[in-house]
């Protein structure tokens, strides 16, 4: 036994970064399982399956992968080969169902990327690919039993969706993705990389019959997790791809942008027509003042004429002093008569105040609206959900960037952002805000063990993780940022948009950024 985990632990490969898709993702997951039976310090049994992880250091597999390990717990032995990294583990069964052909298993050393199961049913001729180690394949690379725990990626292969059946009382989803044994235990996955059910059986092609596989239903498995108290994660949104959501993207800042413009040419129709009724109402009003202080201008000229004819009747009749104090006075309405006659208005289309435009849904969001805490709604026809399934974020918007107190984001534009790279877990996720708009971004990326150390070692150039108001530190930030972006691969895994709006009173729920 000593000897065998001594080569075991000897024996190392390096393995190329995957391709940032989807089922390169969840196989990070997949693993081999050796079985080794030892009678008295020497090797008499072998046998492999494939597993996936359904928790950091939980596998589940086959039940007969390792049912002699059920058998003889004191003789066989369980190995754990991820696909990446360079080591093997030793796993313990923790629980089996016969009867389903499930098993689940623990082990330590490493965390491996848990796989999510897909609550929904696959639709039929829909395309489904299987994720594992077929023996047919190892035997004709093989070149040693080492060769059988050095980790190395699994193989792939594609089928559709052949229908629902039950075999032996359990359901089971038929396929024609191409197994061989050695897949056994391994996923059936939809294209989004999520779990349809786990390999298990093949019918045999006698005489050119064609040749269907077996996966137990996911139902089933879910039944058998929870019955084994073990918590997995599960979503039910039909799957999307990248390229359609991208796709929906770019139709919708397309639509968004001719809304814009038809609104534009709306409201500039609008103003010109509410400008063209300013002025004429305007121009009313001026003929209607024009022809008031035309008219007071000839009632004053009337009066300063009868006052200076007046003036003239009391000069007849020698009343010298009365005839000038009237005449005087007969000229200061003449005089105001021409007066007000030259000052009356003119209309000038160039002097017009502009229509000030009501404030409405259009108006832009005040900055105040954007602060404090939110709660934020996922909006389905805006994300691509494959693996998370997060309905609500509590959200403490900060002045300057600050996020629930403890999190700097640095300025992008007008939009708040954050690369946020765990310590454990395999996905990079960039995090943005938007005060304008009150949008809540996650855009995950699921890397491999190669990319999350370099992205790791670029996070150490990150001093600055608690809030901050100096402008310096935020500038810096968001310079150090760009690096980390940089190494992300062109193609997100998983987007999740939220739209935020003001919580009300009361204790906050759990937040999900960090």
């Amino acid at each position: 036994m000593t000897r065998f985990w001594l080569l075991l632990a000897l024996l190392v490969a390096t393995i190329p970064p995957a391709r940032a898709d989807d089922i390169s993702a969840s196989a990070r997951g997949v693993v081999r399982i050796v079985t080794i039976a030892v009678v008295d310090d020497e090797v008499v049994g072998f046998g492999h399956g494939s597993g996936f992880a359904v928790a950091p250091n939980r596998i589940v597999t086959n039940a007969h992968v390792v049912e002699l390990a059920d058998r003889y717990p004191g003789n066989v032995v369980i190995g754990i080969v991820p696909s990446e990294g360079d080591k093997s583990y030793q796993g313990k069964l923790i629980a089996i169902d016969q009867q389903r052909d499930l098993a689940l298993i623990e082990f330590s050393g490493v965390r491996l990327a848990p796989l999510t199961l897909f609550t929904g049913a696959p639709g039929d001729g829909e395309a489904l690919i299987a994720l594992g180690y077929p023996g047919n394949v190892d035997l004709a690379t093989a070149r040693s039993a080492a060769d059988f725990i050095t980790p190395q990626s699994p193989v792939r292969s594609q089928g559709g969706f052949a229908g629902n059946r039950t075999l032996q009382g359990v359901n089971v989803l038929l396929h024609t993705a191409s197994i061989a044994r050695g897949n056994s235990g391994g996923p059936l996955l939809d294209r989004c990389g999520r779990v349809l059910g786990v390999n298990s059986a093949i019918t045999r092609g006698d005489e050119g019959d064609s040749t269907f596989a077996f996966a137990i239903a996911g139902t089933e498995l879910a039944a058998f997790l929870r019955g084994a108290r073990q918590p997995f994660a599960s979503v039910g949104v039909p799957c999307t791809s990248v390229e359609e959501q991208i796709a929906q993207e770019r139709s919708a800042d397309e639509k968004a942008r001719l809304d814009a413009e038809a609104r534009a040419r709306t409201d500039a129709a609008k103003s010109a027509t509410e400008r063209e009724d300013a002025i004429s109402q305007a121009r009313a009003r001026n003929v209607v003042a024009r022809e008031n202080y035309m008219a007071g201008a000839a009632v004053l000229l009337v009066l300063g004429a009868l006052a200076l004819g007046g003036a003239g009747m009391l000069l007849s009749r020698d009343r010298r002093r009365e005839a000038i104090w009237l005449a005087a006075g007969g000229g200061v309405l003449m005089l105001g008569a021409v007066v007000l006659f030259l000052s009356r208005p003119d209309f000038d289309q160039s002097r017009m105040v502009p229509v000030p435009q009501a404030s409405g849904a259009g108006a832009a969001v005040p900055s105040q609206a954007a602060l404090g805490r939110m709660i934020c709604k996922l909006v389905p026809e805006r994300s691509r959900v494959t693996v998370t399934a997060i309905d609500k974020v509590d959200l403490d918007i900060g002045a300057d960037g600050c996020i629930n107190g403890r999190t700097q984001y640095a300025e992008s534009g007008t939009h708040w952002q954050r690369v946020l790279v765990p310590e454990q877990d395999q996905s990079v996720s960039l995090l943005d805000y938007d005060p304008a708009t009150r949008t809540y971004t996650n855009t995950r990326y699921l890397l491999s063990s190669a990319q999350m150390t370099k992205a790791r070692q670029l996070r150490t150039g990150v001093p600055l993780k608690s809030c901050s108001a100096d402008q310096a530190a935020r500038a810096n930030l968001a310079t150090q940022q760009q690096a980390l972006r940089a190494a992300l691969p062109p193609v997100y895994n998983e987007k999740l948009v939220y739209s935020c709006s003001p919580a009300s009173s009361g204790p906050p729920a759990a937040a999900v950024e960090k």
